[in-house]
């Protein structure tokens, strides 16, 4: 029984919270104990009868959906990353990579299209590339692992992405692995034969 009610108390209140979000920034809502002795949240002064009553105040509820950290979207904010690149190899695969594995979104100008290369001519006043923008002001030309790092460093980008959310679990993986070589299927002995001896 207190089970369900406190089942039902947090469902009342995870609506109610839903509810009063879109509503106000801070509003009041009562918790307090009705004469049934059954803990009642509501955003209506309670009846005279109700006991221990608590006064609470909600603030905005909002759920964060957004995969790219808060401190990586601050940086791209105040300095956005431009990669002027295309297929050179190694080189521009090992400048994508970098920005990749410290989670900078960032946007990829291809200067082997012909907008690109006016982009990447008006910037730089040459047609080599990789070539890293941060910000309006701070270009580099050419990969260097250390400059770049410093760079972003400076500019407030996280070392290292967040973690994933959703990232498979080691017995998933192994899960999956299993069904991709199922145990062999054995037929049941015959009726009567399965006895012990």
């Amino acid at each position: 029984m207190t089970r369900q009610l406190t089942l039902c108390g947090i469902t009342f209140l995870a609506a109610l919270a839903v509810v009063t979000a879109a509503n106000a920034q801070d509003q009041q809502v009562y918790r307090y104990i009705d004469s049934d002795g059954r803990t009642v949240y509501s955003d209506r002064p309670p009846p005279p009868t109700a006991k221990n009553v608590q006064p609470k105040r909600l603030g905005r509820n909002y759920i964060e959906t957004n995969e790219i950290p808060l401190e990586a979207r601050q940086a791209a904010e105040r300095y956005p990353v431009t990669l002027y690149t295309f297929d050179c190899g190694e080189l521009c695969s090992s400048a994508e990579s970098l920005l990749n594995r410290r989670g900078v979104p960032f946007t990829s100008v291809i200067v082997s299209d012909q907008d690109g290369a006016a982009k990447l001519q008006a910037l730089t006043g040459a047609l080599n590339a990789p070539v890293l923008q941060v910000g309006d002001k701070v270009v580099l030309k050419g990969f260097s692992e250390q400059r770049w790092q410093s760079t972003l460093d400076d500019a407030g980008y996280p070392k290292t992405p967040a973690p994933r959310r959703n990232a498979p679990t080691r017995a998933a993986v192994e899960t999956d692995k299993s069904a991709e070589n199922p145990p062999p299927v054995t037929t049941p002995p015959a009726k009567g034969t399965d006895y012990p001896k």
